[in-house]
Formats: structure tokens, sequence, C-alpha cells
């Protein structure tokens, strides 16, 4: 009777799901073998070269002054310290020499290839090899610093492989996700791991997707696959403090890279749009105290003369909430947008402006290159006390000053202490409002700090330099 109950027991646990001892179960897991087998072979390594350039010899070291051959110290310094005679590597000018490695992944049987800008960037010459051992010389059709994606082009005899693009916004985190590429040098190497999070805010122009997919230097430029075998990402960066995987990685969504694909195809470049703003996020300890509803949209730390903010009416300390329709909830969606817009193209753009919203329209500029902030101006000293609730003492503007800052009102901080110093103002900055009021002298603005509720905290708009910015500040207690 043993034995028939036994076999019974048995029966009935493999019925519910229990696995004999020593049995593998692996019903539930991700099956990766077929995904591989099917998009291996559109996976590709790449590897660059730089040709070896002749430089200027260098200057021969001296020798001490008055040393002559008879000095005992002469053979040590001919020896160990000879004449240069020229930095250039070893091997003769125009020789190859290796530089780096990356993968990539074709997108088109007549053999475009994504990857990443940073991959081949200054390369001189670009090999792509594919599964089957077969090496072609690449020709790079556009690269793309912002986004870091660079699209080449190899020449085969017949259509090649290619991968499936697949829908980065249908993700979740959680979902399973692999990586196929070439770190170290180690060609089709599979990796796997989930999806952390979406929407990371660590590029310029992207939002990238997090995973905990193993990612090392040789990954770069290669896909991240979804579990319908397409291609949602190209993996781009790490987070390491070592060098080495950490068990966070970043790929950029294949549909923002595709579309940047298509424009280097087209033109070689990328055709962004600009307006001319300096930008920051919107704390909550900001936008409380300007009755901002949320804290939301880009705050405006500076307008560049006579471009396409200043002449649609754009002002410092303004809120952008909207654009074209769309929604600013981070400071970071704003360059995005405006990037993917027409240059040309008239749009409307709602702002935050002293308690209200406002509709302005902008004519939208063509980025042409990187701007940078112009430096604070130097700022004057000064002993004057402060004496008001929140540590400030200031001055009118005088005529030139307004002139050159292009400001209307305001006032000169020439002193501070206090709540003022703690927060990080400095004598020489200016102060254009205090939460939704505008400052247009020192007498008002005295009039403005002796009426606040000293047990909230306030916003002061400060402008330092070609910038401004929302600063929170709590007044000494009453």
């Amino acid at each position: 009777m043993k034995k028939p109950l036994l076999s019974l027991l048995l029966g009935l646990g493999l019925m519910l799901g229990f696995a004999a001892p020593g049995a593998a179960d692996t019903r539930g897991l991700p099956q990766f073998a077929d995904l591989v087998e099917r998009i291996g072979p559109a996976v590709v390594n790449i590897r660059t070269a730089e040709r070896l350039r002749e430089r200027p010899a260098g200057p021969a070291m001296p020798l001490p002054p008055g040393m002559s051959e008879d000095d005992p110290l002469y053979e040590f310094f001919r020896r160990f310290f000879p004449p240069r005679q020229s930095p250039t590597p070893p091997g003769q000018p125009g020789a190859e020499v290796p530089r780096g490695l990356g993968s990539g992944f074709i997108v088109s049987t007549d053999g475009l290839v994504l990857t990443n800008h940073h991959v081949v960037d200054g390369a001189d010459e670009i090999y792509v090899t594919l599964t089957d051992k077969r090496e072609f010389k690449a020709e790079l059709i556009g690269s793309d610093r912002r986004t870091d994606v660079a699209l080449v082009r190899i020449k085969a005899d017949a259509a090649l492989p290619t991968v499936d693009i697949g829908d980065p916004t249908k993700l979740r985190v959680g979902d399973w996700v692999l990586a196929i590429g070439s770190p170290f040098g180690l060609d089709s190497t599979v990796t796997a791991g989930i999806v952390s999070a979406k929407g990371r805010d660590t590029g310029e122009y992207l939002p990238f997707i997090q995973t905990d997919v193993a990612v090392n230097p040789g990954n770069s430029g290669g896909p991240l696959i979804d579990m319908q075998g397409k291609v949602i990402g190209i993996n781009s960066q790490i987070y390491s403090r070592t060098g080495g995987f950490m068990g966070i990685s970043f790929a950029i969504p294949i549909d923002e890279a595709m579309n940047i694909a298509e424009q280097l195809k087209t033109s070689g470049r990328v055709v962004r749009g600009r307006i001319g703003v300096g930008i920051a996020e919107v704390t909550k300890e900001v936008a409380e105290p300007l009755g901002l509803p949320n804290a939301e949209g880009s705050l405006v730390r500076s307008v560049e003369s006579g471009g396409p903010a200043d002449r649609a009416g754009i002002e410092v300390g303004d809120i952008i909430v909207g654009f074209n329709g769309r929604k600013i909830e981070r400071s970071s969606d704003l360059p995005r947008i405006v990037g993917g817009t027409a240059p040309g193209s008239k749009v409307d753009i709602r702002v935050w402006r002293r308690g209200q919203y406002r509709d302005l329209t902008v004519t939208v500029g063509e980025m042409q290159s990187d701007r940078q902030a112009g430096a604070p101006d130097k700022q004057p000293e000064s002993t004057q006390p402060a004496s008001n609730p929140l540590g400030l003492g200031v001055t009118d503007l005088s005529a030139e000053q307004r002139a050159k800052l292009r400001v209307d009102g305001g006032v000169l901080v020439e002193s501070v202490t206090g709540p003022a110093e703690l927060v990080g103002i400095r004598p020489g900055d200016v102060i254009l409002g205090l939460d939704n009021q505008e400052v247009t002298s020192a007498e008002q603005f005295k009039g403005l700090v002796d009426s606040i509720d000293r047990n909230r905290t306030h916003v002061l708009l400060i402008r330092r330099g070609d910038s401004a910015q929302f600063v929170p500040i709590r007044p000494t207690a009453p």
C-alpha cells in the first residue's frame, strides 16, 4: 500500500506544480535563447582606429648651464635625458593604431548601423564585424553629440540581417530586457535584467531608460531588447565609481534614436529648435510662495538679448508651464520639446508670471552651437548694515545699471546678514521680485518686507550676472 500511495502523492505534487527533488523547474522564468538566435546576427562589433600624424619635434632638454663634457655628471644627463627627436608614437605617419571598441546593430538590409556617438567620435577608420566574422570598413553618415547617436553604413554583396524596432513607450518598470554587445571586446555577449526606471534625466535631450542589465565598456551602442525580440533602446551609459558595471545602466529610447538617425541619413546633421533661455528646476519651496498650483514647469533664469524668447516677451523669473500645447512638467522637458520643434515655427507658450498665467507666441530659432553662460559680474563690497527681517540692505539701481541689466525696476543688494546670508545671497545681487510682487525701488521693497508673514517661507527673484533664480528665504522670527 505504501508504494501506490507514494506514487499518488508524487503525481499530485506534479499536478500542483511541485518539482521532484533534483529536477530543474524553469516554468515562469523568461526564456532568452530564441530571442538571441533571432536578433544576434544583426548585432555587430565596432572597432575604431586613428592614423598617426607627424608632429613637430620637441625641444631638446638643455644641459645645466655651464656644464662641459669634462663634468662628471655630463654622461648622466646625456644617457638619461637625451634630446627629444619627435613625440610621434612608434610607427610611420599614416599607420593605423587601435582607438576603441563598441557595439551596434543593423537597422536596414542595405547596411545602415546604429551606434553611439562616443564610439565613433574622432575615429579615422571604423570597422564593423558581423557574427559570421565578416568585417567591413564603414562610412560615417552622421553623428550627434547631444543625444550620443551615430549612424554608419557598410556595403555587403547581399541583404543583411536587421533588428525589429519596438515601442519603448509600452515598457513598464519591472519588465525583463536583455542586452547584446561586445563588453571588453568579447563579441556577442548576452546579459539580462529588468527595467529599473523610465524617463531618467541623465541627458540634455533624452529621457533615458534605466535598467540593471550588466553593461560594460564595449557594450556602448548595442541594443536593449524586450521580450518580443524588438529593440527598445541603445545601451549608452553606466553609473560607476570604478569604470565597471555597478548595477545601473542607461539606454537611449529607440524612438528618439530613430528620429535622430532619420535626420542624419537625410542631411548628415540634426536640426534643433531653440528659444534662447537659461532654465532651472521649479521646486516646491519656490512654487508655493508664488501661488503656482504644483511644483512644475521650467524657471527662466536668463533671456538671450534679441533672441526668440526676448522678442516674444518672455521675462526672467517667468515659469514656462506649456509649450506648443504640451505640458512642461519638469525643467528638462523644455529643451527636449523645443529641440524637436522645427525652426521657424510659431508656437504658443504659456508662462506663470506674478500670480497668473499668460499666453505668448514665440517664433522658434535654430540651434547653432553650445552657448556659454556669461560670467557673473564682479560684486561690489559694502559694509552698510542690514536691518530688515530678511537680513538685506538694498539701494536703488542707477539708470546706467538698469540699462545694462535691461530691467525697469529692481534693487541692488549692498549688504547681507542672517537669513539672506544663510541662503547664499551676496552683495551685488539684484532683487527683481518678492513672492509675486515686482520690486521697483528700495522704498517699495522696504514696504513689501515690512508686511510679509514672518512665520512662513517667501521667495526672492535674484539676478546675478546674466542669470536669475528664485531663492526661498525664511525671515527672522517676530
